[in-house]
């Protein structure tokens, strides 16, 4: 080997690998993933604002009698225009759900940082205090919740994420036990680095794999725990328009006027389908990185 090649030889070996969301991007599944769901994501934002446009109706005016095939998919079960219910009811969904993750996300990262670092009686109040919320069935808790304080929108998301909370804890944790230990975290801890300096800037970056893994899982849960919840009368009120109450409300007919029933139900299977793609993509980049990193 000569002096010219070996400078060259180093700058390959220490070559970075590609980050975590180019190898997201680069997996055919990513991209069907990001596609399905941003074909929704999109429906659901667009849809309150070309609602004037595209059918003529607001999502609670009265347009003919009940379960008639007029316009294109036909009224429900007031004589509402579908169509119209169907474009004005995805963001509310989408907005809590994403709300609920994001207090989960929070809060259980928090806790499971804090367990994982602290260690001794810390880890382990913070760690049974999980078990007990683990301990509870998520949707007795949530009806519970919701038949005291009401079917408010900020109810729906704190009864949400407070119920993924201890699921993110636990991963985050284990996430965090595996990085404390490196040596980079010692030497800032011999030059009486801050811990919360540690955790934000040294621990939490090197566990974001796992976390979004974690956030496209609870997201999906989310989703699903809205709709549930309005369908069972206890989410979004009437005349609110929403895919789960449009479910509820439509199912009674699904034989005569199946539209009110099928286009939420398919729009929420699409968005849940693509988050999956994304969330098993992200599991797969996450373990190739880890393995690339260890080479």
């Amino acid at each position: 080997m000569t002096a010219i090649d070996s400078p060259q030889l180093v700058i390959q070996e220490t070559k970075a690998p590609p980050g975590l969301l180019r190898r997201l991007v680069a997996q055919r599944q990513a991209k069907v993933g990001i596609g399905l769901t941003a074909a929704v994501v999109l429906l659901a934002l667009l849809g309150p604002v070309l609602l004037p446009l595209v059918t003529g109706f607001t999502s609670t005016e009265f347009t003919g009698r009940p379960f008639q095939p007029d316009g294109l998919f036909g009224t429900d079960n007031l004589g509402r225009d579908v169509l119209s219910r169907f474009l004005d009811g995805g963001l509310r969904l989408l907005a809590y759900a994403a709300l609920a993750t994001l207090l989960g996300m929070v809060l259980g990262v928090l806790a499971g940082m804090t367990a994982a670092y602290a260690g001794g009686q810390v880890d382990s109040l913070i760690m049974r205090s999980n078990d007990v919320l683990l301990a509870l069935p998520s949707l007795v808790f949530a009806l519970l919740a919701i038949t005291v304080l009401g079917p408010e929108g900020w109810v729906l998301v704190a009864v949400i994420g407070i119920t993924h909370a201890p699921r993110i804890a636990r991963v985050t944790r284990s996430a965090t036990v595996d990085v404390i230990t490196e040596d980079f975290i010692r030497a800032a801890e011999m030059y009486a680095v801050p811990r919360w300096k540690i955790l934000v800037q040294d621990v939490l970056p090197n566990i974001t794999g796992p976390l979004m893994v974690e956030l496209g899982l609870r997201m999906t849960y989310s989703i699903g725990a809205v709709a549930s919840l309005s369908f069972l009368g206890l989410g979004m009120q009437p005349p609110t328009a929403d895919w789960g109450l449009m479910i509820n409300e439509n199912r009674i007919a699904l034989v005569i006027q199946p539209w009110g029933v099928i286009l939420p139900v398919l729009a929420i299977a699409v968005l849940t389908v693509g988050i999956n793609l994304i969330t098993d993509s992200l599991a797969r980049a996450a373990a190739n990185a880890n393995v690339g990193a260890s080479k």
